[in-house]
């Protein structure tokens, strides 16, 4: 697997630049970290990248696929290998429908596809959704409840046994624990960090958040203002030749 962005420009109708000549690529089983202050232009990639919006100039290729403004070809194939976690675990997950339905939306919409790691033939949907939950250490009984029943870290794991659920080969997580107390934010990132190692998923994850980046990826890339100032290896993290910017996050973060 392979995401390249190559020079991709966003610009709003308000004259606002987005993400000026942007740049990057992701390979296989990495887990990248995309991080900057608000405004900087990381939540419009991910919306980019899933087609939720569309760019202005540049070219992104997946798996040598080009991701074409409004002509996007094989766009089955591509949401499947391709799932997003958004922050808002409340909007994500629909009020009036139990967990488990909401589980297998996903899989409704790829009924040709059965994923390895169920255990078992010829299961029923609630018990495919009662692994799915366990994968992500959520109880079974969960499968049964509403959205409303269930705490912020709760939903937020729901959500990530969605997108885990068609194995995909990216997945872009935005802020995925920006609304989350700090003891919960660990839980999710230790999740996903598990989840990356046992199946050598690629992970995208935006936020604005350096300590929670570092924390989770290996290769980190910063955003101001919509352009890249810096892009560094997790061991790098410290070096002289950091951009001044980048010092600036570690600094108010408080970075040990």
């Amino acid at each position: 697997m392979t995401l390249l962005v190559e020079a991709v420009s966003k610009q709003y109708s308000n004259n606002v630049l987005a993400l000026n000549e942007l740049s990057f690529h992701v390979v296989a089983g990495e887990s990248v970290g995309i991080v900057g202050e608000s405004g900087s232009g990381k939540s419009t990639l991910a919306k980019l990248l899933v087609g939720i919006e569309y760019y202005n100039k540049g070219v992104i290729t997946f798996d040598g696929m080009p991701i074409v403004p409004k002509k996007r070809i094989n766009q089955k194939k591509f949401r499947k290998n391709v799932q997003m976690v958004f922050q808002d675990a409340v909007s994500a997950l629909n009020p009036k429908l139990p967990i488990w339905k909401s589980l297998l939306e996903p899989l409704d919409n790829y009924k040709e596809f059965t994923p390895s790691f169920l255990d078992g033939e010829n299961l029923t949907r609630k018990e495919i959704a009662a692994q799915l939950l366990e994968m992500v250490g959520l109880e079974k009984e969960m499968a049964n409840r509403l959205p409303g029943e269930l705490s912020g870290g709760q939903k937020q794991r729901v959500s990530i046994a969605r997108a885990i659920s068609m194995e995909p080969k990216l997945l872009i997580c935005d802020e995925p624990t920006a609304s989350l107390d700090a003891s919960i934010q660990v839980q999710i990132l230790d999740l996903l960090k598990e989840l990356q190692q046992k199946s050598n998923m690629t992970i995208l994850f935006i936020s604005h958040d350096i300590r929670a980046v570092a924390y989770l990826c290996e290769r980190l890339m910063v955003l101001k203002n919509g352009v890249k100032v810096d892009e560094f290896k997790l061991v790098d993290i410290y070096h002289e030749d950091r951009h001044e910017y980048t010092k600036a996050l570690i600094q108010a973060a408080a970075i040990d």
